[in-house]
């Protein structure tokens, strides 16, 4: 369960904020997930309910969640495409030599704290 571990990354990354910036109380935490990143954002807010509570910080903070669309760039066309639809073969060119440009991240993207 990789979900346990990218929280608490996330947790001692929203603390150095917080202490960085003389920050007392963390209201939300908003993550941008990749589409195939592989972390399921129900696993996720498990994970959060209990590893916030360990944290002087972020003790009432919500987690919240955008997904990242997953796109795969194909290297002979140089077409853009969903990757979740078509996979690693191009719709437009048929090639497989492709790369996943988005989708695969995962992103700390706002703090609302006070």
């Amino acid at each position: 369960m990789h979900e346990l571990g990218t929280v608490l990354y996330v947790i001692r990354a929203v603390e150095d904020v917080c202490r960085e910036n003389d920050l007392k109380t963390v209201r939300s935490v908003t993550l941008e997930i990749g589409e195939v990143s592989g972390i399921l954002p129900e696993f996720l807010t498990d994970c959060w309910e209990w590893a916030r509570m360990k944290s002087e910080y972020l003790k009432d903070a919500e987690l919240k969640h955008e997904m990242i669309d997953a796109v795969t760039v194909c290297l002979d066309c140089g077409e853009h495409y969903p990757t979740v639809k078509f996979g690693k073969t191009c719709p437009s060119c048929g090639s497989e030599n492709t790369v996943l440009e988005t989708g695969n991240e995962y992103n700390i993207k706002e703090i609302e704290a006070m």
